[in-house]
């Protein structure tokens, strides 16, 4: 809930004098580095600007890979992770006396930041494995149905495709994913209907 999470930050900035300059609500999974908020913020963001999230794993639950890349793009812009869940982050959110300790506290915040980074990654990946696992063994006992098909929007989808609307036009209509237009448009070729 952005809302929930609007509020904590707010009272975190709040009780640290600090002003927030613009707001970044993301709606695509931490998961992915495709994230076209976070690099809107990124691109407008000015060296020494704090980027406040609620939990790191908000920020992160990427592939070492791709947290690498991410980690460079914040470096390279010069801008501050604070995480409400990360106490040692919360020391970059006020200026310091001096070179070392500001090096030191930014030394201290990165590996905690990729220490928590790598932990949701892993409870990501966990929970994806347990699922899958719960899945399988439901549908071996006949109890799993999954998802029911939307027959009606599936009907539109194959009349479209008859019609020869591009699939891109299909998904802005309908809302459906490439991977449900495939599936109609095979069914509809006769190749299949899984």
């Amino acid at each position: 809930d952005a809302q929930r999470a609007r509020g904590q930050l707010e009272a975190f900035a709040a009780e640290r004098d600090l002003r927030i300059a613009s707001w970044y609500v993301e709606n695509e999974s931490g998961a992915r580095l495709a994230r076209p908020e976070l690099f809107r913020l990124l691109a407008d963001a000015r060296p020494g600007d704090i980027l406040l999230v609620e939990q790191v794993d908000r920020l992160s639950r990427l592939t070492q890979h791709d947290w690498e890349r991410l980690k460079a793009e914040l470096g390279q812009r010069r801008v501050r992770v604070v995480a409400l869940d990360l106490p040692t982050s919360w020391m970059m959110a006020t200026p310091h006396a001096d070179e070392f300790t500001a090096r030191l506290f930014e030394a201290v915040n990165g590996m905690m930041l990729d220490v928590l980074a790598a932990v949701a990654r892993k409870d990501y990946e966990d929970r994806r494995r347990r699922q899958t696992q719960g899945q399988a063994r439901a549908k071996a006992e006949g109890r799993y149905k999954g998802r029911p098909e939307d027959a009606r929007r599936n009907a539109g989808i194959a009349s479209m495709l008859q019609a020869g609307l591009s699939w891109s036009a299909i998904r802005a209509a309908t809302g459906a994913s490439r991977t449900t237009i495939a599936k109609v448009a095979r069914r509809a070729s006769g190749q299949g209907s899984d």
